[in-house]
């Protein structure tokens, strides 16, 4: 009776420390969730610039007013009749100057014709 009752205490034993640790515990379940957790925020926030992503595609496919608004915003398209101005920060001085000269340059481009 003794025997068994040592066997059976070492039984629950055995099965509590593969509760508590090893491969499928309750600490690798534990992790594993959070790790679900995580990789579910992050595909959630790639799939919402993804939808942006394809909503500025489909944009710059049917509409002009997009291309507008990128060739005004990285190429510095100005319309015939249009005065562009630059407001400068005084503290950037440096990039300020360079700026200007990246702008003159550009209003002189259109001005030069090719030599023939």
């Amino acid at each position: 009776m003794r025997i068994l009752q040592v066997l059976l205490v070492l039984i629950i034993l055995g099965l509590q420390l593969r509760l508590w640790s090893g491969a499928g515990s309750l600490a690798e379940i534990s992790r594993l969730n959070d790790s679900i957790a995580e990789q579910e925020n992050e595909n959630a926030v790639l799939q919402s610039r993804n939808n942006e992503l394809l909503r500025e595609v489909e944009e710059l496919k049917t509409g002009t007013d997009a291309i507008e608004e990128m060739a005004r915003e990285e190429l510095g398209l100005i319309k015939d009749g249009e005065t562009f101005y630059m407001i400068l920060d005084p503290d950037d001085s440096d990039r300020n100057q360079e700026a200007i000269r990246e702008q003159q340059i550009q209003q002189q481009a259109p001005n030069q014709s090719p030599n023939k």
